[in-house]
C-alpha cells in the first residue's frame, strides 16, 4: 500500500476497518431490535418504522420461499424506483438466502431478457408501472412477478411534489404469475431459517464494458458489508443522522450510501423516487436532514434555483458525491453558501460503490480522494504493470474487501479484468489517473469508451447492440458528444444498408431508439455516413468519431 502522510489522513479513523462477518440483513434485525419505533424511511411524509420495515421484509422473504421457490443463491430481479417498497425487496430477498439482482427501472423488455436470461431468474419484484417491460418475459424464463403500487406507502397527507408514478393509484393486476403486494404481504408466510452467510452471494449489480452484454458482478455479503460500513463511518454518521436518499437505489453508490449504511447505523433515510430541486430543499428543511449524496448535475440545479435564497439548507453538514467531476465555480458557490465542502469520491459497480473517497476535513477539487481503509490502490503502467510514480499518468488498478469475485457466468471477463502484481489480485480500473504528493487520486481519461449523460454510465458498446436490430442500420458506432446540460450525451453515427438512403431519416433512427432501449442511453444525435472509418484490421475507429 502507497504510504500517506498521516496529516491527510481522517484522525478518527484507524486505518484498517472489522466489519461483522454475518448476511447483510442481520444488519436491519439490530436496528430494528435498537430503534423499533425510529422511522426508518420517509417517503414523501409518510414514516415507516423499523419494526415495521423489518415486518414487512420478513413477509415477503416467506413468499419468496414458501410460493416463488426461492432457494439460497437463487437470484432474484428487483426492478423499481426508489421507494419503501425496493428496499422491502432488496432485504427480503436476502432474507430468502438469495441474491439481489437490482435493474435500472429505465430499462425496457429487450434489455431486462438479458438480465433474465443471463441469471437465470425466475422471480422479479416490479413495480405496476413497469409490468408491461416484464409482462412478455413471464413464461419464458420468469414464473413470478410481485407488482408493487407505491402509493401503498404514502398513508399520511403532504404537500410535497409528488411524482404521477408514485401517487398513481393500484390498478389491477391480471395475468399468470402476476401478485400484488398486498396478496403477497396478506399470505402471512414467514421464512425459514437465515443460512447465508458473509462469502455468499448478496448482491449482482451488473455493469457494462467495452464490449458486449452488460455482466452481473459478483459481489458477497461481506465485500458490501465492508462499503456499507466504511461509507458512514468515514463520515462519522451515527443513528441520529437524517440523510436525504434521492440517488437511484438500484446503482451501487445509492445503494450503499442512501440504505445499506444508513440501516447499518440505524439512521433515518428521507427518500425521493426522483429528483426534484424544490422537494429535495423543502425535505432538507422540513426533517432537518444533515447528509446527502448528489452527483454534481443535481448539485448545478439545485443551486441554480431562483429561490436558492430562501431554501433552508442550514442543517446540512455534509454533502458528497461523485461520477463526475464538480465544476470549481460550483463547488465555491456551494462553500460560499453551506460552509462546507464537496466530497468527492470514487468507485464502481466492481466494487459496490467507493474506493476512494476525500478526507472531509482535506477535500481537493476536481479528485477522486485517498483510498479508504485496507485497499491498495497503485497507478501502473498498463502494459508493463509497473507502480509509477508520484504525476505520472496510468490505469488505476485497486485491490481491497470490496472488489468482487468476478463476473457471473463470464470467466474470460472475469480473468481479463484482474492482474496480479506482487501476489496481489489488482482489478482493472480502465480508469486513467495519477497520484499527487499527498497521496490523492485525480482522473486524467479513461481507457475504457464511456459516455458520462448527466451522472448515467452509458457503454457505447451496449447501445450498438441495441442499435444492430433496426432493419435499416448497417453499422453504427456510438460515441459522447459535448452536452451543456448532460455533460456529454449521447451520438450515433450510422451506415445505413443499401436502399435506405432517404427512406429512413435521422429522427427516425431516434425514436425507434427511444422505444427500444432505457432514455438515458438512447442516442439523442444521429449522423448518417455511407461509411465508418476503420483501421487496417477492419476496427471502426470511433475515436475519429468522438469529436466529429
Amino acid at each position: 500500500m502507497q504510504d500517506r502522510p498521516v496529516d491527510f489522513w481522517p484522525r478518527s479513523l484507524p486505518r484498517h476497518l472489522t466489519v461483522p462477518a454475518t448476511n447483510l440483513v442481520v444488519n436491519l434485525d439490530v436496528s430494528a431490535a435498537r430503534y423499533p419505533d425510529k422511522p426508518a424511511i420517509i417517503f414523501y411524509d409518510t414514516p415507516l418504522t423499523y419494526a415495521d420495515l423489518k415486518h414487512e421484509v420478513e413477509l415477503a422473504a416467506g413468499y419468496l420461499q414458501a410460493e416463488c421457490g426461492v432457494e439460497r443463491g437463487d437470484r432474484v430481479l428487483l426492478y423499481m424506483q426508489n421507494s419503501p417498497q425496493f428496499i422491502i425487496a432488496y432485504y427480503a430477498i436476502l432474507r430468502a438466502n438469495a441474491v439481489v439482482v437490482p435493474v435500472n427501472p429505465m430499462n425496457l423488455t429487450e434489455e431486462l431478457r438479458h438480465y433474465v436470461d443471463d441469471t437465470g431468474a425466475c422471480t422479479i419484484f416490479a413495480a405496476q408501472d413497469l409490468v408491461k417491460q416484464v409482462a412478455p418475459l413471464v413464461g419464458s424464463g420468469l414464473r413470478h412477478v410481485l407488482v408493487a403500487t407505491y402509493s401503498d406507502h404514502l398513508t399520511r397527507p403532504t404537500d410535497l411534489d409528488v411524482p404521477e408514478f408514485v401517487a398513481a393509484p393500484r390498478r389491477a393486476v391480471e395475468g399468470a404469475g402476476l401478485v400484488p403486494w398486498g396478496d403477497m404481504l396478506a399470505r402471512g408466510c414467514h421464512p425459514g431459517a437465515l443460512v447465508a452467510g458473509p462469502d455468499d452471494l448478496c448482491a449482482m449489480p451488473y455493469t457494462s464494458g467495452t464490449t458486449g452484454l452488460p455482466k452481473g458482478c459478483m459481489h458477497t455479503h461481506r465485500s458490501v458489508m465492508y462499503n456499507a460500513v466504511a461509507g458512514v463511518q468515514w463520515f462519522g454518521a451515527q443513528q441520529d443522522s437524517v440523510a436525504l436518499s434521492v440517488l437511484p437505489l438500484f446503482h451501487v453508490t445509492g445503494m450503499q450510501g442512501g440504505m445499506n449504511g444508513p440501516i447499518f447505523i440505524g439512521g433515518t433515510v428521507v427518500l425521493m423516487a426522483r429528483w426534484d430541486r424544490d422537494t429535495a430543499a423543502e425535505c432538507i428543511r422540513r426533517h432537518r436532514i444533515n447528509a446527502t449524496q448528489l452527483i454534481s448535475t443535481m448539485v448545478i440545479d439545485l443551486l441554480s434555483s431562483p429561490r436558492i435564497d430562501v431554501y433552508d439548507l442550514s442543517s446540512i453538514t455534509r454533502l458528497s458525491g461523485g461520477g463526475a467531476a464538480m465544476p470549481d465555480a460550483i463547488a465555491q458557490k456551494m462553500h460560499d453558501l453551506l460552509g462546507i465542502d464537496y466530497v468527492e469520491g470514487y468507485g464502481m459497480s466492481e466494487t459496490i460503490a467507493p474506493t476512494h473517497i476525500n478526507p472531509p476535513e482535506r477535500t481537493k477539487k476536481q479528485c477522486l480522494g485517498i483510498p479508504i481503509q485496507d485497499v491498495d490502490a497503485r497507478v501502473i503502467d498498463a502494459d508493463t504493470l509497473r507502480t509509477l510514480g508520484i504525476g505520472e499518468v496510468g490505469e488505476i488498478v485497486v485491490h481491497g474487501p470490496q472488489v468482487m469475485l468476478g463476473y457471473w457466468n463470464n470467466p474470460q471477463a472475469t480473468a481479463d479484468t484482474f492482474v496480479d502484481i506482487g501476489g496481489k489480485r489488482f482489478l482493472r480500473t480502465g480508469d486513467i489517473g495519477k497520484v499527487d504528493e499527498d497521496g490523492y487520486f485525480f482522473m486524467v481519461d479513461r481507457l475504457k469508451r464511456m459516455i458520462n449523460a448527466s451522472g448515467y454510465k452509458v457503454w457505447p458498446a451496449e447501445v450498438e447492440a441495441l442499435m444492430y436490430r433496426h432493419p435499416a442500420i448497417r453499422e453504427v458506432c456510438v460515441v459522447a458528444s459535448a452536452d451543456a446540460r448532460r455533460g456529454e450525451t449521447v451520438k450515433a453515427v450510422v451506415a445505413l444498408k443499401d436502399g435506405f438512403a432517404g427512406r429512413v431519416s435521422e429522427a427516425e433512427i431516434i425514436d425507434w431508439a427511444h422505444q427500444n432501449m432505457a432514455a438515458y442511453k438512447s442516442p439523442r444525435i444521429v449522423e448518417f455516413r455511407d461509411a465508418l472509418p476503420k483501421s487496417a484490421t477492419g476496427k471502426v475507429q470511433w475515436r475519429a468519431l468522438q469529436g466529429s
